[in-house]
């Protein structure tokens, strides 16, 4: 029996991996979180008995300790309940499926604590990468990769001699608005960003999908968990999501991980390393799959992926204003407060002002998030 615990368990990914528990009865879910969604929360917690709930908000916490008094699950709130669940004595991996910055701390506490890592924060790794890494290595801790991308390379790699790598090759679908010009995007809504052409995913990251913030954040994550340079990174666009990255040798040698847009694979493959098992859904079909194509990502019209490749060559603190702005503005372009275009606006205007960090410590880093954050919202 494998003890898990989810933070995220609402989110999609969290939802997905309850998926894959529901499929493999040596999976227990010890411990589940959400931010306010207590309606879903007290569902999970039903069905999952978990031991642990962590709620985000206290006033909804407060909710669902009446909600669910008559069951065995305690319930936690605030920054101080995610740390309790992240290093809760019985289980064995802890599931990063919240979004945002919100989940450095609890994961840094879960290696502290010894427990393996099935990552999907990307922004843990893309602000903090350079505490979490040297720690999990000194606390022989597992970071498993969930992002299709990461997971794509990770399985590429299993077997292989990591000094061999010479190229990273990143894959992207290229998100709703391939294809269109700056002018193009002056225009577009919230609802055409939401629609993506081949995943389903939340609100947030769909939003960075279309801007190619998203890739950029792999990129930089990419970079701590395979130990390569920037240099070493590239991002090809595969508008079929059918290659989800690739791994090129230094005998030329390139290996690809293909399959359908599925999270729940990754999700399991995580959960499960080195182990593989079956897991229902649709296939991919050969004899009918006409055409898989490249194309060179357009970065002269989306901004998110040049911007944060910038961000992480300037290295510092620089990620974390990057990784700021872009939670902040997408918020607001979520709440339909802003145009698309602004985002990248917002992203600019915040790195140009920072003044550099060169080695951030976590409270320089959260600090820095915070000074951000109060900026973008005295200005927009």
């Amino acid at each position: 029996m494998k003890n898990i615990a989810i933070l995220g368990s609402t989110g999609s990914i969290g939802t997905q991996t309850l998926d894959v528990v529901r499929r493999n009865s040596d999976l227990k879910v010890l411990g589940v979180s959400a931010g306010r969604n207590i309606r879903l929360l007290e569902e999970q917690i039903r069905e999952f008995h978990p031991l642990l709930a962590a709620v985000g908000d206290e006033s909804a916490a407060a909710d669902l300790r009446v909600r669910v008094a008559d069951t065995g699950t305690k319930v936690v709130s605030g920054m101080d309940g995610l740390l309790a669940l992240s290093a809760m004595e019985e289980s064995d991996i802890l599931v990063t499926a919240i979004v945002g910055m919100i989940g450095i701390r609890p994961t840094i506490e879960a290696i502290k604590a010894g427990k393996d890592i099935a990552l999907a924060n990307k922004e843990t790794l893309v602000t903090a990468g350079h505490l979490l890494m040297p720690l999990a290595k000194e606390k022989g801790v597992q970071i498993l990769p969930v992002d299709s991308e990461h997971s794509a390379i990770f399985q590429a790699l299993h077997g292989e001699d990591r000094r061999q790598i010479h190229k990273l090759l990143i894959t992207a679908s290229g998100g709703p608005f391939r294809g269109k010009s700056r002018k193009d995007l002056e225009t577009v809504t919230l609802q055409d960003t939401l629609k993506h052409p081949n995943w389903v995913m939340g609100r947030k990251i769909t939003v960075d999908s279309a801007t190619l913030v998203n890739k950029g954040l792999e990129v930089m994550e990419a970079r701590w968990l395979f130990d390569v340079d920037l240099d070493q990174i590239q991002v090809v666009v595969q508008p079929q999501s059918i290659i989800h990255s690739m791994v090129e040798f230094t005998d030329g040698a390139v290996m690809a991980q293909l399959g359908t847009p599925d999270m729940r694979l990754p999700i399991q493959y995580a959960l499960f390393y080195p182990e593989r098992r079956y897991l229902p859904g649709e296939r991919l079909d050969f004899t009918t799959l006409s055409q898989i194509t490249f194309e060179t990502p357009d970065m002269d019209t989306f901004l998110g992926l040049p911007m944060a490749i910038e961000a992480a060559r300037t290295g510092g603190s620089m990620p974390t204003v990057f990784n700021a702005a872009n939670e902040a503005a997408v918020g607001r372009f979520l709440e339909e407060k802003i145009g698309f275009l602004t985002i990248y606006e917002i992203i600019r205007s915040a790195m140009d002002r920072h003044s550099l960090i060169t080695d951030p410590d976590l409270d320089e880093i959260l600090e820095t998030e915070k000074e951000v954050r109060e900026w973008i919202e005295s200005r927009w």
